[in-house]
């Protein structure tokens, strides 16, 4: 009854509404004076006034700005992830998105929609906006700073980073000197044109090669983590170096800038003795998210923009300020996972791709028109490679590294990569770069990031160094070795507990390795930490209490396929354990038995089927993405169909189907051999009595372990008990013999390990 009085309520105030709306505004029409006439016109040509409507709004500057927000975050998103596809950074492919979408490529065959979406009166906009992204970026990219490994290690990397600057500065000193008449712009100094082209050559890409070297599995072996605190090194004194590069700039000499590097100095004081101590007692109080409110949240920020603006006042650009608010935030890791989570999609996904769009606007590679620019860029790319991969490499070798260690270190410090293209931005608005050198050194920046895989690639092929992996692979050798591969936690539990029951009492014989892969390359470290521990967590409990010990593997990735497949294939594993994914068929067969009782359709995977990945799939038994990875696996694999196995495994059934399952009795022997276990054999419509070899193979067992292995004979119409099992091992082959003529056992069934050889 109170609902029908609401819904009645509901309809007279809206009746009565309308009717007084209506009222108010045909009386007010009546006071209407001195109104030309023109409704019969305008109504005659409404179509044309909307038009004229939607045409006013596209050309409304917010109008515009937003169309380019979604245009350039589309181009970056998509030629990035065509640029991981091969191998190379996302910055390499946004950077080259933005140069696309400027007069390089756009400008020069789709002059009108150049002009359309990028205007020229627009532009400002775009560029405030991505200084905006540069400000959060530069602020992440402090954070991202880990001081504490610069104190163990300062000696090697301030020795390496000082020399990896000093090397190819000194070069491009030699360089500025060879073309600063043709190439620099008019009324600069050969002082300020010198210094930048110096500091330019200088530039690591801390960012990028954190991500290179985590990308390569690299984060916990010795030579990833030099590498990376050589770029941090790098990256601090590059920053104060280009701080008082652009003070002698503006101020026209170094007489004159003293006083910018005093204040500059100055700022620095505070920051670090005053600043940074207020804020740090202020993480260690908020260092969870729940007491991380929007209070504390905005004296950070605030924070971040009075830096900024405290550098931009000096006159060592807000940029400078942005990285320091970084560097001095708590150093709580948990404290910084939270707020560069909060910072960096913001950041990297929304503004950042406006940077580089705005940089590729500016790089007009069309001016590079004569033989001598191309001859220049030839000259800047080798000075820029040889100053920083020699200059690195040496110091390296220098300081105790190996060559293998030093090649590669040289190799990753020359990644330039957006640090570059910060700066070069900046030489360009201070009018120190000609257009034309811009461009030139916008390709040495792509060039010399775009070389660093491969680089690595070659010195790994010819120069291979029996590292910390390649040392625990050769303890594996003559082992019998399990890979377990796990997306969910909990399942990876439950495989390490398969695993156990592989090789509990042959552990000096056995390893075990757990890979998690998380999806996409760009987890910062200190998230990288974060889902590592919670993404082993359950593992190393359940290790503990099965005295189990493993190898923890984790590293993101963008093809989780291609890359268990590497792993597993490449690895000396002789058997891969994984858990299955869920069907987009959610209420099929497959539903029934992982538990799914109601019809939903996952729409991603529905897309693929769709559009004929699964194609080639007879059965539903299987996920599209599980059986796109282990047709590719060229080892034993075993698909885990969990329902509820229990912590102790103790009665196992064994479903025998075809001749061809004789290939379990292996995995049967190994759960013998380490555990207590009943093994109880199905006999699948007398293929047992029908073939002698497996016959005699049950009887050996049987003698072997007296009272520990039985057959159980069944047929089609037979309903099997399957509740007195704990687990059920069974053969690719069987398991889709089960779904198809015995539907009547599906509900019932235990945990399953479907094995194929």
């Amino acid at each position: 009854m109170q609902k029908h009085k609401a819904t009645l309520f509901y309809v007279l105030v809206i009746i009565v509404g309308i009717a007084i709306g209506y009222g108010i505004i045909h009386n007010g029409v009546l006071l209407e004076t001195n109104v030309t006439s023109t409704r019969s016109a305008s109504n005659v040509s409404s179509w044309t006034h909307f038009l004229e409507q939607i045409s006013q709004n596209l050309a409304y500057p917010f109008g515009i700005l937003l169309l380019q927000i979604i245009a350039i975050i589309l181009a970056a998103r998509f030629v990035g992830m065509l640029f991981r596809k091969i191998g190379q950074p996302s910055v390499i492919g946004e950077t080259v998105a933005g140069i696309a979408l400027g007069p390089s490529l756009l400008g020069m065959y789709l002059p009108e929609v150049s002009a359309f979406l990028f205007p020229v009166e627009s532009l400002g906009n775009l560029g405030v906006l991505s200084q905006i992204g540069l400000i959060l970026f530069m602020f992440v990219v402090g954070m991202e700073l880990d001081l504490n490994i610069l104190k163990k290690k300062a000696h090697d990397a301030v020795v390496i980073s000082h020399a990896s600057i000093i090397f190819p500065f000194l070069l491009g000193l030699v360089l500025s000197y060879m073309i600063y008449q043709s190439t620099a712009p008019q009324g600069i100094s050969f002082l300020s044109y010198a210094l930048f082209i110096g500091i330019s050559m200088s530039i690591t890409a801390f960012p990028v090669l954190a991500r290179i070297v985590q990308e390569r599995g690299m984060t916990k072996t010795r030579l990833g983590s030099i590498a990376i605190t050589c770029a941090a090194a790098d990256d601090i004194t590059a920053w104060c170096l280009l701080a008082a590069v652009i003070a002698v700039v503006k101020a026209g000499s170094v007489t004159s800038a003293i006083y910018t590097i005093l204040f500059a100095g100055a700022y620095v004081f505070l920051m670090l003795r005053f600043v940074k101590p207020f804020l740090q007692r202020v993480g260690d109080l908020h260092s969870n998210k729940e007491r991380l409110g929007k209070s504390i949240v905005g004296i950070f920020f605030l924070t971040l923009l009075i830096s900024s603006w405290t550098t931009e006042i000096i006159g060592i650009h807000a940029l400078f300020g942005a990285f320091m608010a970084g560097v001095i935030m708590p150093s709580n890791t948990s404290f910084r996972s939270i707020f560069i989570e909060k910072v960096e999609d913001v950041s990297q996904v929304l503004l950042l791709p406006l940077f580089f769009v705005f940089t590729g606007l500016r790089t007009q590679i069309g001016l590079l028109n004569d033989p001598e620019h191309w001859q220049t860029l030839f000259w800047v790319v080798t000075i820029a490679v040889v100053g920083k991969f020699v200059g690195s490499t040496i110091a390296a070798r220098v300081v105790g590294q190996n060559w293998h260690s030093s090649l590669s270190i040289g190799a990753l410090m020359n990644t330039r990569g957006l640090m570059e293209l910060v700066a070069l931005n900046i030489g360009y608005d201070l009018g120190v770069l000609t257009a034309e050198m811009f461009a030139i050194l916008v390709l040495m920046a792509l060039v010399t990031t775009f070389m660093t895989g491969p680089a690595l690639d070659i010195i790994n092929k010819f120069l291979p160094e029996e590292d910390e992996e390649k040392r625990f692979a050769l303890s594996r050798k003559n082992k019998y070795n399990i890979l377990i591969s796990f997306g969910n936690p909990e399942t990876g539990k439950l495989l390490l507990r398969l695993a156990h029951m592989f090789t509990r009492k042959s552990r000096d014989n056995s390893s075990v390795t757990a890979l998690h892969l998380s999806i996409g390359n760009e987890l910062n470290p200190y998230n990288s930490i974060e889902f590592e521990q919670e993404s082993f967590a359950p593992l190393n409990n359940e290790s503990k209490r099965l005295d189990q010990p493993y190898k923890a593997v984790f590293q993101g990735t963008d093809d989780i396929e291609q890359e268990i497949a590497v792993k597993a294939n490449e690895g000396d594993y002789d058997l891969l354990l994984t858990g299955m994914g869920q069907s987009i068929y959610e209420g099929s067969m497959l539903g029934k038995i992982l538990g799914f009782t109601t019809k939903v359709i996952n729409p991603e995977n529905l897309y693929s089927t769709l559009t004929g990945r699964e194609k080639k799939l007879s059965h539903s038994w299987m996920d599209a993405r599980t059986y796109s990875l282990l047709k590719s696996i060229d080892i034993p694999w075993g698909i885990l169909v969990d329902h509820r196995m229990p912590a102790t495994i103790e009665n196992v059934v064994v479903p025998i189907g075809t001749v061809s399952d004789n290939f379990l009795f292996f995995y049967v022997h190994k759960l013998m051999q380490n555990g207590n276990v009943r093994i109880t054999f199905l006999d699948m419509d007398s293929t047992i009595n029908e073939h002698i070899e497996i016959k005699e193979a049950i009887r050996v067992l049987e003698q072997s372990a007296p009272n520990r292995a039985e057959i159980l004979h069944t047929d089609v119409n037979n309903q099997v008990e399957f509740a007195i099992f704990d687990i059920m091992l069974i053969s690719q082959y069987s398991w889709k013999r089960l779904l198809d003529e015995h539907e009547n056992w599906i509900n019932g069934l235990p945990s399953t390990l479907i094995l194929k050889s």
